[in-house]
């Protein structure tokens, strides 16, 4: 999650995050050599002294300033489209979980098992342990095995939602009568939070996101008994 005063990201927890986390390194230091060579040319033709009024133009500056440009939108497109791709890839998930968005909760249903569905409110602040947190906690969580593939079939019931864990790389739309896809593979065991990015009413800020990456014994061990609850 979130750090107070944090500048940065959140920690990658799955390996697409860890492909985005790559990329903004990658086009921020391009960007940061551009700034300073355009800081660099401002300043030595403000304070320079000498002046040519008889020069029109010059075919290697046009030619210069036409390919540098080029090179660098290359730079930065290729690994851009090679993880645009990496995000559309859905090879054989382990399995599969739906994420409907309600005004104003979520509600999540294991397709590969009969009858396990539950819905996943806010917890209340009066209502919190020790150590949990304030407006990120539910009351259930979405529990996947860690190191598998997991499927998120996305949709709504009523307005626009959007389902967002940072740490895990994901947005993405929960639009009413349409059915959006994203996967992704939890790298180590944890609790990754998100909340809803799209504005969807007056209690937008109170439908959390908790997904729990637990190993696949401890998964095994839970469905059973939501099973039996059920």
């Amino acid at each position: 999650m979130a750090h107070p005063a944090q500048l940065g990201f959140q920690d990658a927890t799955s390996p697409l995050m860890e492909e985005l986390l790559h990329f903004h390194d990658h086009a921020l230091m391009i960007v940061l050599l551009i700034s300073v060579m355009v800081l660099y040319i401002i300043t030595c033709m403000i304070t320079t002294k000498l002046s040519d009024k008889l020069i029109l133009d010059s075919q290697e500056i046009e030619i210069i300033w036409t390919v540098l440009p080029a090179i660098t939108l290359i730079l930065i497109a290729l690994p851009s489209l090679r993880i645009l791709y990496l995000m559309d890839e859905i090879n054989d998930p382990h399995l599969t979980v739906k994420a409907m968005g309600h005004q104003w909760y979520w509600s999540y249903e294991y397709t590969d098992y009969e009858d396990l569905g539950f819905d996943s409110y806010m917890l209340p602040t009066q209502d919190l342990a020790p150590g949990q947190f304030r407006l990120l906690e539910a009351d259930h969580r979405m529990v996947v095995p860690v190191e598998s593939p997991i499927r998120v079939l996305i949709s709504a019931e009523d307005v626009l939602h959007s389902w967002a864990v940072p740490t895990l790389g994901i947005k993405m739309d929960a639009v009413p009568g349409r059915l959006n896809q994203t996967a992704f593979i939890t790298a180590r065991p944890g609790v990754y939070y998100g909340q809803c990015s799209e504005i969807c009413g007056a209690n937008h800020s109170f439908m959390p996101i908790v997904v729990e990456a637990v190993p696949l014994n401890h998964f095994e061990a839970w469905t059973s008994l939501m099973l039996e609850e059920a």
